[in-house]
């Protein structure tokens, strides 16, 4: 089909609206100019018979209309130069639509006369109005948020996703299951006093699994904490993660790091840091890199919804929108910044519309679906390495657990409300359903998998907390090729008050 646009531009502001074949109709709210209207209808439809190539441009006054039409393929087109017709329209015309397939698109445009008022400025040409017209501070209505699966875990009729084959679906499902149960024994281990801290992922397992299954082993994670599925779905073991909690010298951080402070250059997994959403501008920049040296491969940035209320939220989105860095920024709304809502944060719709603000394409998807997250992160990121720019993915989840073993989230939110994401909409339940209706699970491998899992946490807690802890000399090291002489100093002035307090040092800590 040879495909043409039909527009309606007036001074008045008009809708974008559809017109359909056979109900083409303006019409006029005073009535006098509707025998002209009639007319013009009836010449309109004589010039959509007729084999036009470009367009048919009607102008009168401060109304331009410009008509296009679908034609046939068969229809045999000659070459000819637009035509110009004049008709008396009134500016306050209206289009009436029928239930025919649309056929015609109308937009407003800027129209009050041929002549219209502009500037070249920077970042593009600019056009005057004589109207005092502010940007709206928010829409009624709020961005769609894209779901595959029902709570039932049925897709919607219609809904796209990428095809997921029954290898990628089991470990999907088999990593999220891990990941729930190495939070809820960790967690357990921190009240017992065996370890100082531990942050969950309870309710977020879909966007940590999913994500990491989306992407390459070659995109760089800058995660916040709460995406240890993604270092467990590239190979981090359950071993590793028991000597970075426990800090033992099998730690690869040498148990400098607070728990759950992973990280794995092997993994292409920045340490997390504490202090929030430092990783989104170091994320722009590590883009960056990666596209001078042309590599197939993105940063991948994660935050919570209190990080973007951070300074560096606006400095990592804005440098890699100027700098066309090829980042995908994941934003986790969970609905709770530890214990502020998300109605002390922002007043815009989420975190979705922040993306427009910074010229960053965006999308908002449901956090809690397992293959909602799966397709838009792989459609994002595929768009991300083609087009060399950044996207925005903001996942709507809840987080069920506390904020840490720090936090009691009973003292600022109500129990019945973790209940219900906690059952109705908990991610494992609903993908499980739909993994389960494709026979591909059996409730004796659940029952089989949960208890080997369980044995192997287990087992790693007790190895880890039986083993050394890093030498005292590890303080000093793996930051100066030679050790400065201050250093050499602390050094030397520890050693001396651990000589004096020996019996208040660590026996597990080797001198």
């Amino acid at each position: 089909m040879h495909l043409l646009v039909f527009k309606i531009c007036c001074s008045s502001v008009f809708p974008s609206l559809k017109i359909h074949p056979l109900s083409l109709f303006f019409l006029n709210s005073e009535q006098q100019t509707i025998p002209t209207l009639i007319s013009n209808m009836n010449l309109l439809a004589n010039i959509l018979k007729q084999p036009i190539r470009k367009s048919v441009l009607i102008h009168h006054r401060s109304c331009r209309l410009t008509l296009f039409a679908k034609l046939p393929e068969s229809l045999q087109l000659p070459a000819v130069n637009d035509t110009l017709f004049c008709f008396s329209l009134s500016t306050t015309a209206h289009t009436l639509l029928s239930q025919h397939a649309p056929l015609f698109d109308l937009q407003e445009q800027d129209a009050h006369n041929v002549n219209v008022q502009s500037i070249d400025f920077p970042g593009g040409r600019v056009t005057f109005t004589p109207q005092i017209k502010f940007i709206s501070e928010s829409t009624d209505k709020r961005v769609p948020c894209y779901r595959v699966l029902d709570d039932d875990g049925y897709p919607f009729a219609g809904s796209r996703s990428e095809q997921v084959d029954k290898e990628t679906a089991l470990k999907m499902y088999k990593s999220m299951v891990t990941l729930q149960i190495m939070d809820h024994i960790f967690y357990e281990a921190q009240r017992q006093g065996r370890i100082s801290f531990y942050m969950t992922s309870m309710g977020e397992e879909a966007i940590n699994i999913a994500t990491a299954a989306a992407l390459s082993p070659d995109d760089i994670i800058l995660p916040q904490y709460r995406e240890p599925g993604i270092l467990l779905w590239r190979g981090f073991t359950i071993e590793e993660f028991a000597n970075q909690l426990f800090g033992t010298k099998n730690d690869a951080g040498k148990g400098r790091q607070m728990p759950v402070h992973y990280g794995s250059k092997k993994h292409n997994f920045v340490t997390v840091s504490s202090p929030i959403a430092t990783q989104l501008p170091q994320a722009a920049g590590i883009a960056y890199s990666l596209k001078m040296d042309n590599k197939e491969a993105c940063a991948v940035a994660f935050t919570g919804d209190g990080g973007t209320s951070e300074g560096d939220f606006h400095a990592g989105l804005n440098f890699a929108a100027v700098m066309e860095a090829p980042v995908l920024f994941i934003c986790r709304n969970n609905g709770w910044a530890i214990s502020t809502p998300i109605s002390d944060q922002f007043r815009s719709d989420g975190v979705v519309v922040k993306g427009q603000a910074y010229g960053i394409r965006s999308i908002r998807i449901d956090g809690n679906d397992t293959l909602a997250v799966y397709s838009a992160i792989r459609a994002a990121r595929e768009m991300v390495i083609r087009e060399q720019k950044p996207i925005l993915v903001e996942a709507l989840t809840y987080r069920v657990g506390h904020h840490s073993t720090s936090d009691d989230s009973t003292k600022y939110r109500p129990l019945n409300e973790i209940e219900y994401w906690k059952t109705a909409r908990n991610p494992l339940g609903r993908y499980r359903k739909w993994v389960q209706r494709n026979g591909w699970w059996t409730d004796e491998e659940e029952t089989e998998l949960r208890g080997s899992i369980r044995k192997q946490v287990m087992n790693a807690i007790q190895v880890a907390d039986k083993t050394e802890k890093p030498s005292l000399k590890e303080l000093f090291t793996d930051v100066y090729d030679r050790l400065p002489l201050n250093l050499h100093e602390q050094e030397k002035s520890l050693r001396e008050t651990i000589k004096r307090h020996e019996q208040d040092f660590p026996a597990d800590v080797p001198l």
